[in-house]
């Protein structure tokens, strides 16, 4: 029970503080204490009564009034007066304000503003946002929160109510007030502060201020919607929330269910406006999906450059499509255009998602790079016609790929891939063939009978396939000039474990401390020797398939048709593999593309990995954990050679494609990356006197597919003396152009080109979902509008800021009681206790009582 006090501490009558008693708590808890008080007192009074009878009336009255005190004080005591502080919170009514920023919302399908052509879904929102004062509105009523969503939820900025008092609801509103708004990329990969800034929390700054264009710019590759509000839901549990407002196409391809928010949402009473953004038909568009052609040609010989066209809703319509070309290099590109037309052919575009490819022949004459550009005519009415054109660049050389072919012993995938090596024009090969008896005859350009030890040998390849080899065969002097060979010169190194030397129990070069430098060019790591005395080898009784992880599956070089979705089946028709080399796991520089499936092969918790990939120095090594990839061969013939064709000269760029004699760069693949993905870089350079270049950084210029450049700063590796990497994102959908000025050169540079696109996920079905949306807003007590014009408009009745209510509610804040005044007053409490105890047995002494 608590009883009103004068308050010590008074603002804005928040706060008061009051007296209470602690063993109180409602009226029916004072009968039995003042019952046994009220017994107390006139079993004291005939006491003293009958005791100082004899000495008189004022007598017993004041040892009476004595013992009474006494006994009142105890009473006090069991009653434990208190005070307590309340403070009184006002927590502002809030609502959520959601937006869509995947990649879908990047489509150009909604009217302009008047009606000349139409802006992109993200454009609209964005312009809501900024022009249409509602937010200003929301906030006369609400706290707003701005979030952008895809495949992750996150803050843009929180908005006070206007008029709000500073330092009363907006720090109950906002816990963090001072956390920065999720700034959007610029041009550099770097993160642009909000210019809002704390502003943005406060009442006099309505969010005006906010670029919502650059905020709100599409960059997810998912859409996760319902994953998003339920989040959002789960995150805003403790607060009072009016509603969540949602803009958005309805592009759901990941992640949680929308049933989970929805339900959510019912339990939680918030309902959800949501704002239906784009066209509720399929877009109108052709595409370029993909562009194939050769990275390396050769003067006279004719190589074929595949295009392949996607369309939607134009089936039948037959369109332009243009091979243009030019000479590779920055001038050209800004003198000359896109080049000049090398073949036109007029294309019949099929189905919906339906691919059609497209070949041209195309016979080089002379030396040097040139740059393919294949262009299709914009139809009219196309919704995105930013994906009507793509460039790859092809190295014309009349230089050979060199491989060599160094084998532990004559399996199946040696003597497979040395028939299919030597049958290849583009390819000179050399044998060396452990286990041979001299004088063999093989098909072979030349048979080697050592491992190369001199430079101007081991120089003279371009890459290595090393198939369970006897590395402790080789000397000291031949193990350094491989790593130089490889960390150096760019070399490729194609490795694959086994059951003879790699699977050796004892004395294996695993084990060998004379072999490390074999060992980190690996980019797996070995299990210890304790740990391979039994198993080694992992063998399976029947095939098991090969689990690709994600960068495997994007990874061109591991396709084995001519597309993506060919290749995935492809290899899924593959029956598999039965053994590979025990490891511990991948290096941290390693990327993981393909796992063993078996699930009797897994090891704290992961299958091990069977492909594996890692740069070392300005070479590449790739891992196969077997020799088996001869079995392709059983499904098709032409899956082994596209298999090793491709993978010999992605691991040989570092060699075939170097820019100058100064150096090489490198970029993780060529084709197919995807927007918001992260594009690794490395740099092999060297001085004048072709030394290892020392400098703390080397800059990079980044040219994006809107012609905007960017600076990529390059850190020197620490493990390896001329080497520089960097990383940038790539947030655009075209070709990237890569240009590094090599230091202290005239003007020399290196150039690469990468190709960006936008996952099919977000393509495949880019209508507005009215279905989905209207679904989720009248299930749990919202409603829905078609285009943004119905939703937040001032004068319409039924917009959104008139359904919403204020959901506005004080709270009681009640602190602890005071325990230094407890203390203070129970001190006092008991001294008087005891002095009233002391006096009355003085005065009975004195007086001569029992």
């Amino acid at each position: 029970m608590s009883t009103p006090w004068l308050p010590l501490l008074a603002s804005e009558n928040l706060t008061r503080t009051t007296f209470e008693w602690g063993r109180i708590q409602s009226n029916s808890d004072w009968i039995l204490p003042i019952a046994v008080c009220l017994l107390i007192m006139v079993f004291v009074r005939q006491m003293y009564r009958r005791d100082a009878r004899e000495l008189g009336g004022a007598a017993g009255w004041l040892l009476t009034s004595l013992r009474t005190l006494a006994f009142y004080g105890l009473l006090i005591l069991y009653l434990q007066p208190q005070w307590r502080t309340e403070q009184e919170v006002t927590r502002n009514s809030r609502v959520l304000v959601m937006a869509d920023t995947s990649l879908s919302m990047g489509l150009s399908d909604v009217p302009g503003p008047h009606a000349q052509g139409s802006i992109s879904r993200a454009r609209a929102v964005a312009d809501t946002l900024q022009d249409s004062g509602f937010l200003r509105r929301l906030r006369e009523t609400h706290d707003v929160v701005v979030l952008r969503f895809d495949q992750e939820l996150s803050r843009i900025t929180s908005l006070g109510k206007l008029g709000a008092i500073a330092g009363s609801s907006s720090s109950a509103v906002n816990p963090r007030p001072d956390k920065p708004a999720v700034a959007p990329r610029n041009s550099d990969g770097g993160s642009e502060r909000n210019k809002a800034g704390s502003k943005s929390a406060r009442a006099d700054a309505p969010g005006e201020s906010i670029d919502w264009l650059r905020a709100l710019a599409p960059r997810g590759i998912e859409t996760r919607l319902g994953q998003a509000l339920r989040q959002a839901i789960h995150d805003e549990q403790s607060s009072p929330l009016a509603g969540i407002v949602v803009f958005s196409d309805g592009g759901q391809n990941a992640g949680v269910a929308p049933d989970a928010a929805i339900q959510a949402a019912r339990e939680n009473k918030v309902p959800v406006f949501v704002v239906g953004v784009g066209s509720d038909r399929q877009p109108q568009s052709v595409r370029i999906s993909d562009l194939a052609a050769p990275p390396r040609a050769f003067p006279g010989d004719r190589y074929t450059v595949t295009g392949y066209l996607q369309a939607q809703r134009m089936a039948g319509r037959a369109v332009s499509v243009q091979l243009l070309s030019r000479e590779g290099g920055r001038e050209n590109e800004k003198s000359t255009g896109p080049g000049q037309v090398e073949a036109t052919e007029h294309v019949t575009l099929g189905g919906d998602g339906e691919v059609v490819p497209v070949k041209f022949e195309i016979t080089p004459d002379k030396v040097g790079r040139r740059t393919l550009t294949l262009r299709v005519e914009t139809a009219v009415g196309e919704g995105r016609p930013g994906d009507n054109q793509r460039e790859v660049d092809v190295e014309i050389v009349d230089h050979k790929n060199r491989v060599l072919l160094f084998s532990g012993g004559p399996s199946r995938e040696y003597q497979f891939l040395r028939s299919l090596l030597f049958r290849d024009r583009s390819t000179t090969v050399d044998v060396l063939l452990q286990t041979a008896q001299p004088g063999i005859s093989q098909d072979a350009s030349k048979i080697l009978e050592n491992f190369p030890s001199r430079r101007e040998e081991m120089f003279a390849y371009d890459c290595v396939v090393a198939l369970d080899p006897d590395w402790q065969a080789l000397g000291a002097a031949q193990i350094d000039l491989l790593e130089k060979w490889v960390a150096e010169q760019g070399g490729g190194l194609i490795v694959a474990g086994g059951a003879v030397f790699a699977g050796k129990t004892i004395n294996s070069w695993i084990q060998d401390p004379q072999m490390s430098k074999i060992r980190a060019l690996y980019p797996v790591e070995f299990e210890r020797a304790v740990a391979v005395l039994d198993n080694s080898t992992f063998v399976a009784k029947e095939p098991w398939p090969l689990d690709f992880t994600r960068e495997g599956m994007e990874a061109e070089y591991l396709w084995i048709d001519d597309s993506a979705v060919a290749s995935q089946q492809a290899w899924q028709l593959f029956p598999g593999i039965y053994s590979f080399q025990s490891i511990r796991g991948p290096k941290p520089s390693a990327t993981v593309l393909a796992r063993f499936s078996d699930p009797r092969a897994v090891a704290a918790g992961q299958a091990p990995a069977y492909f594996a990939s890692q740069f070392y120095g300005s070479g590449r090594v790739f891992y196969m954990g077997s020799a088996e990839m001869w079995r392709l061969r059983r499904v098709e013939e032409s899956y082994f050679e596209k298999f090793y064709t491709k993978l010999i000269r992605h691991v040989s760029q570092g060699r075939l494609l170097r820019g100058s004699s100064r150096g090489v760069l490198l970029v993780g693949q060529d084709q197919g990356y995807l927007v918001g993905g992260t594009v690794q870089i490395r740099a092999q350079l060297t001085n004048s006197q072709l030394e290892p270049l020392e400098a703390p950084s080397v800059p990079l210029q980044v040219f994006a597919p809107d012609r905007i450049a960017q600076t990529v700063v390059l850190r020197p590796d620490p493990s390896r003396a001329g080497t520089f990497a960097g990383h940038f994102t790539a947030n655009h959908e075209g070709t990237y152009r890569l240009e590094l000025a090599i230091p202290d050169s005239d003007d020399q540079r290196l150039t690469r080109r990468l190709q960006v696109r936008v996952p099919d996920l977000e393509l495949e079905s880019p209508q507005r979902n009215d279905a989905l949306l209207s679904r989720i807003a009248k299930q749990t007590g919202g409603r829905y509008y078609v285009g943004p014009e119905a939703a937040v408009a001032a004068e319409v009745p039924d917009s959104i800021t008139h359904r919403l209510k204020d959901c506005t509610k004080t709270i009681i804040l009640t602190a602890a009681p005071d325990h230094q005044w407890e203390l203070t007053w129970m001190g006092w409490l008991m001294g008087g206790l005891c002095g009233l105890l002391c006096l009355e047995w003085l005065i009975r002494r004195l007086w001569k009582l029992a």
